[in-house]
């Protein structure tokens, strides 16, 4: 059973790759199951049709834009119905979560339904966590805390979630190479506890191999701290955006499970979590 559970379309702001090509390109890689996670990032991008202006523009000048959710469910449901006899599809999206924006997404949530929703971090008050300026007048250690720090608070407010996705995914961005764990570990560990007693996953992500970081994402010490604490639900997702990135990695991510000591990896529908033996 191989399964892709972090796709993005020409849905998302960064990427243009179009959803059909993408279900076409998984059936001939024999993927079983994918679920689509366009992106959601309130307060830097502006929904659809919403006036005003946001942080985040376009080359020429024009606000980005959140998912387009009426066109974008609509044509996961044909995809389904097109091709339900070679690949089971899902329906998701990625919210950037964000404490100054909860609200936002609780609508949001509310208003679709889903079989999945990966929590993530790309922002903190506004500011992307790639950006310089979010580094800026901080040590390394101090904006990895304030990184962490507001994960830890949106996971103790916010709960129409599945699984936290890319946990340690600052380190893609860091330009002074991967912070320390110990660090921020104390975080690390509270944000688990909080997943797990609200009966949320985690993710594995595999678009680590596109980045200079020698590790997986989350890292194999996080990955192992979770599973020391009980953690069960986890999901495996290329985070990919084009052509060549969907699948990537998919059966070696299982094999690295079990060798951690994971039994099972998971799907979704209806935001319910489905377990499948690794």
């Amino acid at each position: 059973m191989l399964a892709d559970y972090h796709v993005h379309t020409e849905f998302s702001d960064d990427s243009d790759y179009d959803m059909e090509e993408v279900v076409l390109d998984a059936i001939a890689m024999g993927l079983d199951e994918i679920c689509f996670t366009d992106h959601v990032d309130y307060n830097v991008k502006l929904d659809h049709g919403a006036p005003g202006d946001c942080p985040r523009h376009k080359a020429d000048g024009s606000p980005e834009r959140n998912t387009d959710y009426p066109a974008y469910f609509a044509k996961i449901e044909k995809m389904q119905e097109k091709y339900s006899d070679q690949i089971t599809i899902r329906k998701g999206l990625e919210f950037g979560l964000q404490m100054c924006a909860l609200k936002e997404y609780q609508d949001l949530f509310n208003r679709y339904p889903m079989d999945f929703v990966i929590h993530s971090n790309h922002q903190v008050d506004n500011i992307e966590i790639h950006l310089p300026e979010f580094r800026e007048g901080k040590t390394q250690k101090e904006y990895n805390r304030i990184y962490y720090e507001e994960i830890l608070r949106t996971v103790n407010a916010y709960k129409d979630y599945s699984v936290v996705g890319h946990l340690d995914a600052f380190n893609r961005y860091d330009p002074q190479g991967v912070c320390p764990l110990s660090d921020f570990v104390d975080l690390v560990y509270e944000i688990l506890k909080v997943v797990i007693a609200d009966k949320k996953g985690i993710e594995l992500n595999t678009s680590s191999v596109r980045f200079p970081i020698g590790d997986l994402t989350p890292c194999r010490e996080i990955l192992k701290i979770y599973r020391s604490l009980g953690g069960e639900i986890i999901t495996i997702g290329s985070d990919s955006h084009r052509k060549g990135q969907l699948g990537t990695d998919i059966a070696r991510s299982q094999a690295i499970l079990k060798d951690l000591g994971y039994e099972y990896f998971c799907t979704f529908e209806k935001m319910q979590p489905i377990f499948h033996k690794l």
